[in-house]
């Protein structure tokens, strides 16, 4: 009895386990259902909640590029010329007869070509333009068509040659104007305004890269007011490829409008590097108009000569008592600055009461003014301020080197400074060989040490240096003597005369030692 009651004792239990089990099972699945459900049901609650992405419609470029190229390119020609070039080398000059003790220094600071007789021949070269007025009237470089005795030009509507004549040029901008006559209207290009330009922007240069006519390429706009090489080239830089060739085309924008007219590339090897420069179209317009109307660029000038723009710094400006300016460097003997009083060392502050802050600023806003009438300078001299009226005058009539360019030569040989220079003395009458004034005696930087003192703030080989922190040097020992007094923060300011395109000009450099 007892083995009947615990076998059904343990059937009992077998069933309780098996129904606790059953029951566990049960209850968790159902659990499990809820939470399924429940992250279900938040599921769709937040889809229903979130905007759901789209994909955007592409931006068809190829297709903007093709509407803009076949817009401008009827308007975009291939210009080719020919000049006869007549070259003459000159002999090295015999200083005097005998020995001379500034004959091997001489020799050394000027290198002179071997002499040779004169001879000529044809040089033939290929360039762009842009139509830009249905009579005939092209916009190209000055360096495409300068000195040509042919100018041809090729439209690409009919594959023709018609013989282009000259209208006007402009040297600083280096743009020119010539002008066919194809019995008539040509297709021509809009020109748009280039401040509305913006870095990034997409852009096309057109031209005729080594002779290719109608050749398109794209590009972004990479930067905006590059100083070139003249006071008034301040370029569009691209990276839309720019090749030879290319010189006078158009620079494009998708409104195909011109925007620019390419004018220079940045390479070591004189192939396209991504690095394209082109004139804004707001300066080619005003060229342009002054040629139409009078047959070359009229711009104003009060006669003097200052640094280059962007170039003042804080030791030259603080050693004159300024915090913003425009340093004379040199006035025109006879010309308006002179005659209203000013002198080298003023520090031009105003034009008619608006400040200057570059000699951009300065530029702009005497070049504008016609000649005749009259600006109002502010000035300080001796760290005081003044005031002066001053006529303007013709640029090109102050400073008639501007309209011919010179070739600047080479020197070679002195005595090392802790500035990182090595100098030699210039006396006066080597100073008359080279082309400087009796009282131009100085210091010739024979060579500057790369990433020196000297060599961050400018200072060039072939430099003549007149004045140091504003003092006349002469001699070597009078150089040495002054830089003896200088300490760490001291201002080091240098009064020279530098050899460029256009002859010798004045000019400061100044730096704060470290």
């Amino acid at each position: 009895m007892r083995h009947m009651s615990w076998a059904r004792r343990l059937r009992r239990s077998r069933w309780e386990i098996r129904l606790a089990v059953g029951l566990t099972l049960a209850v968790g699945i159902l659990i499990g259902t809820l939470i399924t459900n429940g992250v279900r049901a938040g599921r769709d609650d937040n889809s229903a909640k979130a905007k759901p992405l789209s994909v955007p419609s592409p931006v068809e470029l190829s297709s903007v590029f093709r509407q803009v190229a076949q817009e401008i390119e009827g308007a975009v020609v291939n210009i080719s010329t020919e000049t006869i070039v007549t070259r003459r080398r000159r002999r090295s000059p015999r200083l005097q007869e005998g020995p001379d003790p500034f004959r091997d220094f001489f020799d050394r600071f000027f290198r002179f070509p071997n002499p040779d007789e004169p001879d000529s021949f044809r040089a033939r070269s290929l360039g762009s333009g842009v139509i830009v007025d249905a009579k005939g009237y092209i916009l190209t470089n000055l360096h495409v068509v300068e000195d040509a005795a042919v100018i041809e030009v090729r439209l690409p509507d009919d594959n023709k040659e018609y013989r282009a004549e000259l209208v006007g040029q402009d040297r600083e901008t280096d743009l020119a104007v010539i002008k066919i006559d194809a019995g008539r209207p040509v297709p021509y290009a809009k020109l748009g305004n280039s401040d509305g330009a913006q870095v990034g922007d997409w852009v096309l240069a057109i031209g005729s890269p080594f002779g290719l006519k109608s050749t398109v390429t794209a590009g972004i706009i990479s930067y905006k007011g590059r100083e070139g090489g003249q006071q008034f080239q301040r370029f569009i830089q691209t990276d839309a490829a720019i090749n030879r060739g290319n010189s006078g085309g158009p620079l494009v924008n998708l409104a195909g409008e011109v925007i620019g007219i390419n004018t220079a590339i940045m390479s070591t090897r004189g192939l396209s590097a991504g690095v394209g420069f082109a004139l804004p179209s707001n300066t080619a317009i005003e060229v342009y108009n002054q040629i139409i109307e009078h047959g070359r660029v009229v711009r104003g000038s009060i006669g003097i000569q200052f640094r280059n723009p962007d170039s003042e710094n804080e030791a030259l400006l603080d050693s004159f008592g300024a915090d913003h300016g425009v340093v004379v460097l040199s006035v025109v003997e006879g010309g308006p600055a002179d005659r209203a009083g000013l002198k080298r060392g003023d520090v031009l502050t105003e034009v008619n009461g608006q400040p200057i802050k570059t000699g951009d600023d300065l530029v702009d806003r005497v070049a504008a003014t016609p000649p005749g009438q009259k600006v109002k300078l502010g000035y300080l001299r001796d760290k005081k301020p003044s005031e002066a009226t001053v006529e303007i005058e013709e640029r090109t009539r102050l400073f008639p080197q501007l309209r011919a360019g010179g070739r600047a030569e080479e020197p070679d040989g002195g005595v090392n400074t802790r500035l990182g220079l090595t100098l030699d003395e210039l006396t006066a009458s080597l100073a008359r060989r080279l082309g400087l004034e009796d009282e131009d005696v100085g210091l010739v930087v024979v060579q500057v040490e790369p990433g020196s003192f000297a060599d961050e703030i400018g200072l060039l080989q072939r430099d003549v240096i007149l004045e140091f922190n504003h003092q006349r040097v002469r001699s070597l020992e009078e150089f040495q003597a002054l830089q003896g007094e200088l300490s760490s923060g001291s201002n080091a300011v240098f009064w020279l005369k530098r050899r460029g395109p256009n002859g010798w000009t004045s000019l400061w450099v100044a730096g704060r030692l470290p």
